[in-house]
């Protein structure tokens, strides 16, 4: 083999290599693979191309370039804190996190150049002006109804930056100390008119029980006076009875009969006793055992 023959053998083997190591970094150039949690911007020409998504893609090597490589994770804005002034004039801070993630590569990276700081900016002015419709004590207590206001505001203001807010918390509500001390001094107050308004209430209920329970015992006094009533009449219905039935004689016969025992209690009285009886009454005694006498 000739010198020019190997020359030419050497030269074309070279150009072999050459040529299938530009098909090697043409085929590297031309295959994009992009992870699950990416995309990729395509420019050609320094315009605006294509977007790829997670897998094996493919783009015309030397003429498309991947210009932004964009994570599509959710992200989490770091805390931030601004003063809003409630609709009763009250100075507040609001601490504030804002979670969001890219949807749409392409608007995020040809219409804003900073997303965190314009979402953050967007945030706070939204935050400001939904503060100010409310009163402090509904700024407190409708705490979940201003985060949902506030998501959905940020959500409308960041559209066109192919942007979704994921979530919007309010971490703290802080008041400067001197309406800390207002609000306090206002607290006192009113824990102590519930405690004047619950003795109030406890003497009241007090003299509403006693009253009631006079109205009781009156009731009471008042029915055992009636049964005793009922108790007098029904007795003097049995003697009216009796006499009606007996005649004067079975009255005659009671009353002697009273008299007899009352007789006999005297005399079992203890120690002695002296025992003075008008003349008149030692006949009736008389006419009392006679009948008694009688009876029997």
């Amino acid at each position: 083999m000739t010198e020019d023959q190997i020359i030419g053998l050497l030269t074309s083997n070279i150009i072999y290599l050459l040529a299938a190591a530009l098909i090697a970094i043409v085929i590297f150039k031309g295959i994009k693979i992009v992870p699950q949690s990416e995309k990729y911007v395509i420019e050609r020409f320094g315009r605006l191309h294509s977007v790829l998504g997670p897998g094996i893609n493919f783009i015309v090597p030397f003429l498309d370039v991947a210009r932004h490589k964009i994570s599509i994770l959710e992200r989490q804005l770091p805390n931030a804190t601004q003063d809003a002034i409630t609709k009763d004039n009250v100075l507040v801070q609001i601490d504030t996190s804002v979670f969001y993630r890219i949807l749409e590569p392409e608007k995020t990276v040809y219409r804003i150049r900073d997303v965190d700081g314009a979402i953050a900016t967007t945030v706070a002015g939204i935050v400001r002006a939904e503060i100010g419709k409310m009163d402090l004590d509904e700024v407190q207590s409708n705490r979940a109804q201003l985060i949902d206001r506030i998501q959905e505001s940020v959500e409308t203001a960041v559209d066109d930056w192919g942007i979704e807010v994921t979530r919007a918390e309010i971490l703290d509500v802080n008041l400067d100390q001197a309406t800390r001390d207002a609000m306090l001094q206002q607290l006192n107050a009113e824990r102590a008119r519930r405690a004047q308004v619950t003795e109030a209430e406890g003497q009241k209920r007090a003299v509403e029980l006693n009253a009631d329970a006079e109205l009781y015992a009156a009731e009471q006094t008042a029915k055992a006076r009636r049964i005793q009533s009922d108790a007098e009449a029904y007795a003097t219905q049995v003697v009216a009875k009796a006499i009606q039935d007996n005649g004067l004689e079975a009255a005659q016969y009671q009353v002697a009969l009273k008299q007899v025992e009352a007789l006999n209690a005297l005399g079992n009285g203890t120690g002695s006793q002296t025992i003075v009886v008008p003349a008149n009454a030692l006949e009736a005694f008389g006419n009392a055992f006679n009948m008694l006498k009688g009876g029997k």
